[in-house]
């Protein structure tokens, strides 16, 4: 699946190597194609692409920049009707607090940035070291995926799965109402209660 992964931070990076390895085509979308220090995912097969109208190549287009830089990535794609839209963000501020929420949500706000796009919410309740690697000795880490498009849902779900995670479809697009505080609490018990990376949510089955 050809894959254009908007932000080369943790979140961006982590996929792109690891959808690389399960041998999907992967485009990262930077500012500038010839910086070194993204030499390790070339090496895995990753490329390197400018951040400017990178939808046309792509199936699926991965969001995942900062909060302040959501409308600014998405604009300089392109235009991204009818693609599959993945939102990777959480809204977040400069204190690590939600700058949506209740009547509405980030994922929400993407949609109306991108009319006509198929917005999927998903792969924003944990960190990046996890994206990476998803393996941990007592199971599957829960991955919810949220949208409106059943099809585009199923997409993504199997990209999860890709990457180890157990993958649920929770709902349509609002419920990244639910799935952005849910962010939150991976966040504060991985950096302010001083957890580490290393942590992860599972949904247990009886």
């Amino acid at each position: 699946m050809d894959i254009v992964i908007l932000g080369a931070g943790n979140v961006g990076r982590a996929l792109a190597g690891a959808w690389a390895k399960e041998g999907h085509n992967v485009m990262l979308a930077v500012r500038d194609t010839n910086r070194a220090d993204f030499e390790d995912l070339e090496d895995e097969g990753v490329v390197l692409v400018d951040a400017r109208d990178t939808a046309k190549s792509a199936d699926v287009v991965v969001l995942a920049v900062p909060w302040n830089a959501v409308a600014g990535a998405l604009k300089d794609a392109g235009p991204l009707k009818d693609k599959i839209v993945i939102d990777a963000t959480n809204p977040l501020t400069a204190d690590l607090s939600l700058a949506v929420g209740h009547n509405d949500s980030g994922g929400e706000t993407v949609a109306r940035l991108a009319p006509g796009a198929k917005v999927v919410k998903a792969f924003n309740i944990t960190g990046a070291h996890n994206m990476a690697d998803s393996d941990y000795p007592g199971g599957e880490l829960f991955m919810p995926v949220a949208g409106d498009d059943a099809a585009a849902k199923d997409i993504v779900m199997t990209l999860a799965a890709d990457l180890g995670f157990d993958a649920i479809d929770v709902g349509p697009l609002t419920m990244s109402r639910h799935l952005e505080p849910m962010a939150m609490v991976w966040i504060k018990l991985a950096l302010v209660q001083k957890m580490g990376n290393g942590i992860g949510f599972a949904l247990l089955k009886r």
